[in-house]
This record gives C-alpha cells, sequence and structure tokens, in this order.
C-alpha cells in the first residue's frame, strides 16, 4: 500500500465527507428553515424525503456513469453540482426554489460514495479494500457529526445566507485538490467503459443482478442499516421521548451514540472481512440479530424500559450501518471491474429503499393506532416499531437463500485465499 494511493483516497474521501456534511447541514436549520420559508413541519420533512429519494433514485444511473466515465470525472461533476445548489440553497428566498436546491444538493452527493468506492477498489490490494470501504463510510458519517457544530454556530452568528454559502465555499478547494491528485488508476488518469447505449445499459445492469453476490449484497445492505436510518432520520427522537419517556438531552445522546458506535466498529468489520470473506455474510446476520434482539427486547419490557437497555438498542442498531458495508465487499468480488460500479448503485438502493418503506409505515400505523390526534402513545409506538420484524424476515430469508447459491458455486479455499468470486467461480 503506497503513499500515493493513501493521497488519492484521502482527497477523495475528502469530497463524500463535504457530501454528507451538506446532505445533513438542513438538520440543524429546521427551525430557521420553518421562519425563513414560511412552513409547516410536514413540509420541511419533505426536504430530507426528497433528498432521499433522489439520491436512492440516482444510485443505478451513477454505478452506470462510472463504470462509462470514470470515477474521477464523476465525483467532479458531483461535487460541482453540490456547490451550486448548496448556494442556490443559501440565497432561495421561496419554498419551491429552497426545494429545488436541495433535490440537486441531493444528486451532487449521489455522485460520491460509489466513486469513491469504485476509487478504493482499483487503489488498494485486495485484502485491504474492505478495511478502506468501512473507513470511507465512518469519514462520511463524521461529516454527519461535524455539520452540527460549526453550522449551528455560523447560522447562529452569521445568518442563514451567509453560514450556508460559507458550506458551500468549502467545496472549491477539494475540487483543486481533486483535479491535481484523484486518479481513476494507478495506470490512467481517467477511465473509460463502453459507450451508454440503451443495449449495454441492459447488458449491463442484467448481468450485474445475474450474479448471485451482487443480489447477495442487495439484501445485506436491505436489511442492515435501515433500523439505524430510521432512528437516527426522523422516529428515535420522538420514541425516546413519547414511548420511553427519557429527557430530550437524553434522546440526543442516544441519538450520537447511535451514530458514534458505527464509526467505531467500522474498522473492525472491516479488518474482520478481509481476513475472513467466506463469513462475512454470517457477520452482517449477527449485525440483524443483535438489532433484532435489542429491540425485542425493548418492546417486551414490561412499562418504560431503562435508560441503559436503551444504550443497548442504539449501540446493537449502530452496527448495522457498518455491516451494510458488506454488501459493497461481496458485488466487487462477484463482478469484474468493468461493472462494480454499477452493482453498487444496484446495492446502494436497497437501505434506502428499506428505510424509506419503514418511515413511511411507522407513519401509518401510528395515525392507526391513535385516531385522535398526534400525540401518539407508547402503545402506538411498539406496534409502528414492530413493522421492522418484516423487513428484517424478509431480508433473513433472501440473504440465506443466495449465500446458498454462492457457497454452491465457489471454492471455499479460492475465497480465503483472496480470489474474487468471478475468478473462482
Amino acid at each position: 500500500m503506497s503513499r500515493r494511493a493513501l493521497a488519492v483516497w484521502a482527497v477523495a474521501v475528502a469530497v463524500y465527507f463535504l457530501a454528507v456534511f451538506n446532505r445533513t447541514s438542513l438538520g440543524v436549520a429546521g427551525l430557521m428553515a420553518n421562519e425563513r420559508f414560511g412552513i409547516s413541519a410536514a413540509q420541511l420533512s419533505f426536504f430530507t424525503m426528497l433528498q432521499l429519494v433522489v439520491y436512492a433514485g440516482m444510485q443505478i444511473p451513477v454505478g452506470l456513469l462510472v463504470d462509462r466515465f470514470g470515477s474521477r470525472r464523476v465525483l467532479t461533476a458531483g461535487a460541482a453540482l453540490m456547490m451550486v445548489a448548496q448556494a442556490g440553497f443559501a440565497l432561495a428566498t421561496t419554498y419551491p426554489e429552497a426545494l429545488l436546491a436541495r433535490t440537486f444538493v441531493g444528486a451532487g452527493d449521489a455522485m460520491t460514495f460509489i466513486s469513491v468506492l469504485r476509487i478504493v477498489a482499483r487503489w488498494f490490494p485486495l485484502r485491504r479494500v474492505p478495511l478502506f470501504t468501512q473507513l470511507t463510510g465512518n469519514v462520511g458519517q463524521l461529516g454527519a457529526i461535524v455539520a452540527a457544530i460549526p453550522l449551528s454556530w455560523a447560522l447562529a452568528h452569521w445568518g442563514w445566507t451567509t453560514a450556508f454559502l460559507c458550506a458551500a465555499g468549502a467545496v472549491p478547494v477539494t475540487l483543486l485538490f481533486l483535479l491535481l491528485v484523484v486518479r481513476d488508476d494507478p495506470s490512467a488518469r481517467s477511465l473509460r467503459g463502453e459507450p451508454l447505449s440503451p443495449r449495454v445499459l441492459l447488458s449491463s445492469l442484467r448481468s450485474s443482478w445475474a450474479q448471485p453476490g451482487t443480489r447477495l449484497g442487495f439484501w445485506v445492505h436491505f436489511t442492515t442499516p435501515f433500523s439505524s436510518t430510521v432512528l437516527g432520520l426522523l422516529w428515535g427522537y420522538p420514541f425516546f421521548v413519547k414511548a420511553e419517556h427519557v429527557a430530550s438531552t437524553t434522546a440526543g445522546a442516544l441519538l450520537t451514540v447511535l451514530t458514534l458506535v458505527g464509526v467505531a466498529a467500522g474498522p473492525v468489520l472491516g479488518y474482520l472481512v478481509g481476513r475472513h470473506p467466506w463469513h462475512r455474510s454470517t457477520l452482517a446476520l449477527w449485525a440483524v440479530a443483535a438489532s433484532v434482539a435489542a429491540w425485542t427486547a425493548v418492546l417486551l419490557w414490561p412499562g418504560r424500559a431503562p435508560v441503559w437497555l436503551l444504550g443497548v438498542l442504539v449501540c446493537a442498531v449502530g452496527l448495522g450501518v457498518p455491516a451494510s458495508m458488506i454488501g459493497f465487499d461481496v458485488a466487487r468480488t462477484s463482478n469484474p471491474a468493468h461493472r462494480q460500479a454499477s452493482a453498487t448503485g444496484i446495492i446502494n438502493v436497497a437501505g434506502f429503499v428499506a428505510a424509506l418503506v419503514t418511515v413511511v409505515a411507522i407513519g401509518f400505523i401510528l395515525d392507526w393506532r391513535t385516531p385522535s390526534g398526534t400525540d401518539y402513545t407508547p402503545g402506538a409506538f411498539h406496534w409502528a416499531m414492530s413493522f421492522q420484524y418484516v423487513v428484517w424476515g424478509l431480508g433473513v430469508i433472501m440473504m440465506l437463500r443466495q449465500r446458498r447459491r454462492i457457497r454452491s458455486r465457489v471454492d471455499r479455499a479460492a475465497v480465503e485465499a483472496g480470489h474474487s468470486m468471478v475468478d473462482a467461480a
């Protein structure tokens, strides 16, 4: 592993850090957005939902673009789009203008993660790739944490426009380093694939999905991170405050622990995946089992769950995000280099689809169990959070099914020796 590879990765992952920073920047500006645009809480929540839909919807197209034009070009385009969109958000004075700007923030954000993973796969030895994949995800989570403190301070002292213009202004410096340092491959600054004709597009997607490893990666990503996303994105704070009656500061601390656990566990899981590639899906299943066990204990606890048990819950659920990275590693070793990005795009859709379905389902169940209004009861929350078992059940069944198919086709010794499933099959 060379210093040059580390430098390329560091610059590429800095772009991803800024993408997550910009993605989560609205989280600390919600009350100010209400006042600036004169919107309701429902309209405010639509910002987040819109960004997630855009992000998920672009994953497969972005994967195809990376396979066609290379990581460096797509990463550059994503960073530039994000910068312009964030500047537009800073200057927006109406709700439609702000929605349009956040849509393009989501689009720029969607172009970063897959690009960085492709760079990791090109620049690092096979056994180092899982570790650096996890580290890439960790840097992104740090972007979410860092967004809260400096941006809150800037909003309080400088106001909306200046604060968000400064957030956009951090991108050009990183773009300069990206253009100077990042290369798609040690042997070439930019790589190109086949022209994107409809026939090639369909063929690439069909071939990627035909690999059992891609399908296993899809279901790993579908099953492992959604519970953490649901808590962190929308329902964690209301659940802790309304259903478990903890103080708002305690709820905030629990959600912080949720993120920090993912950051801490990522390198450990990356090391284990690199050392024991045959057992990657087993590690993912254990992460799911930890979430299921913790949620079961909380939901069945008579009365209010103790804070220590809620701490166990967020620690267990927090493992899901780094465990979801296992899906990308399975896809990497199951597909040839020229279509790894499209396979990654397919997989990256899964977790966001599971999260969105669960977020919406929880809302519907809460309304069903609380027909009189919005003062949701602990019982209503327990019913609603139980919907997660449906998603876990489907995901685990499909993971086991695809794992059996892979293991029937692949030689274990070849996988443990570091060969890809493509080579070993």
